[in-house]
């Protein structure tokens, strides 16, 4: 049984959902709009202000489609209404950030700045040196985007060093201990 699936999405005032032809799903609201092509075998009923994911069998593979499918509809609803955001902060003497146009620059001890460009759709914003935050209606996007400005320097075990989200806990290790013995 899918628990997930199962749910009810509740559309919030403001935001519209219309299904086409073919599972072609169409949700706008107050921060955009987003559309989605889901899979055929999902049964998609928007029945006023509720949306309703049903599947036609209880196979493996409909079973995972039903959560998956539910899940994305529900983040597609959020996004336009709410948005997302992920906030990242650089720990480590010498590191900051900056926005210059469209594109991240980040200085974060290597011996050239980093550049990232903004994807359109996305809001990067940074209000201090060392802090980060990335917006936008998309949830996959939002945090590929962290996940790659994360990669571009990982925190380091010893020190912490490195770009973190906000809240992460970075599991330390013990250096070496001085001295023979």
């Amino acid at each position: 049984m899918s628990r997930i699936g199962n749910k009810l999405i509740t559309v919030p005032a403001g935001v519209t959902v219309e299904v086409a032809a073919g599972n072609e799903v169409t949700v706008k609201g107050p921060k955009g709009s987003l559309t989605r092509t889901f899979s055929s075998l999902m049964e998609i009923h928007v029945e006023e202000n509720v949306v309703t994911v049903k599947r036609p069998n209880d196979d493996k593979h409909t079973k995972q489609l039903h959560g998956t499918t539910r899940a994305l509809l529900h983040n597609m609803v959020v996004g336009v209404s709410e948005g997302f955001t992920k906030d990242l902060e650089l720990v480590g003497i010498g590191f900051r950030t900056a926005m210059k146009g469209n594109v991240l620059t980040l200085n974060v001890g290597y011996s050239h700045q980093v550049e990232m460009p903004v994807k359109e759709g996305l809001e990067v914003t940074c209000p201090t040196a060392t802090t980060i935050k990335v917006a936008g209606i998309d949830k996959q996007e939002v945090g590929e985007f962290a996940a790659n400005v994360r990669a571009v320097r990982k925190p380091e075990p010893y020190k912490g060093k490195g770009i973190r989200y906000v809240g992460e806990n970075i599991r330390r290790k013990e250096g070496k201990t001085a001295g023979k013995k």
